[in-house]
Order: structure tokens, then sequence, then C-alpha cells
């Protein structure tokens, strides 16, 4: 082989290589300002990677352990399946279902407004949870641990029974050891309210004797 062809082979080795790691996949390759991080890893819903113990892909409703937000959110599936606009055969209003007195004694005067404010409705369930949390302080100390008709009561349970049947139900309820109860009118009663959501995590909400919207 004279020089030329050596030239020429040497070249013909050096092209072929540089081709190979231009083309190789670059999987490893993580450009810096997409690098993940445990505090900013999010991924999108994929309904073929997610279990059915964790999401409800009629609903959309992914599912949040036993806290405060869990709580709300499995507050207003039962009372309007989340929706925001419903008016029940009733009139009662909104995601988590309010009766106009109640709107009245948080200070809310306009009901359509309310029916057509998202962020309004949230503000009222939680301020109209604080009142409730402020009037039943004392029966929580007191009840919470016990059992009622074999349910254990906690403090979740009880207040998302007051939102059900109105603080005042709720503590004839308790004081009773269960024998005044009441239903809406639809007819569920305490006792379903307290064993269904009697697993929630409401320690973040803080007893409000007067609940001002304007401070949430």
């Amino acid at each position: 082989m004279n020089l030329k062809h050596s030239f020429f082979f040497i070249g013909s080795l050096f092209l072929a290589f540089w081709l190979l790691i231009s083309f190789s996949p670059r999987s490893q390759i993580v450009p810096q300002d997409t690098a993940v991080t445990t505090d900013l890893f999010y991924t999108v819903l994929d309904h073929q990677l997610i279990s059915q113990d964790f999401y409800d892909f009629n609903t959309e409703i992914l599912f949040l352990g036993n806290s405060y937000v869990a709580f709300k959110e499995a507050v207003a599936f039962k009372e309007s399946q989340g929706k925001y606009n419903v008016v029940n055969t009733l009139g009662y209003l909104g995601k988590y279902q309010f009766g106009v007195s109640t709107l009245h004694v948080l200070g809310i005067k306009n009901p359509q407004l309310f029916l057509n404010t998202p962020a309004l409705q949230e503000k009222a369930f939680l301020a109209n949870t604080k009142r409730n949390k402020w009037v039943l302080r004392r029966d929580i100390k007191r009840f919470v641990g016990k059992k009622i008709n074999g349910i254990l009561i906690t403090e979740s349970g009880i207040l998302a029974s007051a939102h059900l049947a109105g603080p005042g139900n709720i503590k004839r309820y308790l004081r009773s050891y269960g024998v005044l109860g009441a239903k809406d009118a639809y007819g569920t009663d305490i006792p379903t309210y307290m064993r269904k959501f009697s697993s929630y995590d409401t320690s973040f909400i803080t007893a409000q004797k007067k609940s001002d919207l304007a401070l949430l």
C-alpha cells in the first residue's frame, strides 16, 4: 500500500468514526435548564400508568391523602360532584351546596355572584368550616376519640357533618350520644357523614368565631 492509499484509508476510518458518534443516541444527555431535581419534578397524568386506587378517571380527581384539600374535595364531590355552577332542587348553591341563609351569615348577599365565582365558593367553605369549628370546639374536645353508635368520632367527621346539618344539630347528636339525629332533605343523616369523612386531617383549620372572607 503506497502513501496516498494509506492517507485515504486513515481518512476513511476517521470519517466513519465521526459519523458514528454524531448519530449516537443522546438519551443520557440532560440539558442544564431541564435537569431533574427532587424538588421540581412533575409528570403528566397518564391513564395507562396511574392506578385506579389513586385516580378516578371518571371524575378526574387525584386522591390527595388525608389533607385539608382532600377533605374539602371529598365533601364537594358528595355535595355536587365538585361542580361550581350547580343549584339543587331545594335552591342550595355551588360546589359545596350552601343555603342562602348560611351565605348571609358569611356576609355574602349576592347568591348569583357566589354561584359564578369559584374563588368565593372556596373562601366560603373555609370560612364556614372555621366558624363551625369554633361553635363545636368544646364538643370536639369532649367527643373526639369516642364511639357513638359504633362510629369513631373524629374532628373531620364532626366538621363534615356540621356542613351537612349545621353545628346546632351536631351538638344535639353528640350530647345525646346519637339519640337526637338529623337528616337532610334527601335522607342523608349525620352518622353517614361522621363515618364517611372520619379520616381526614383538619388541624389546618383554625376555630374562628366570626370568619371574615376578606382575610382568607
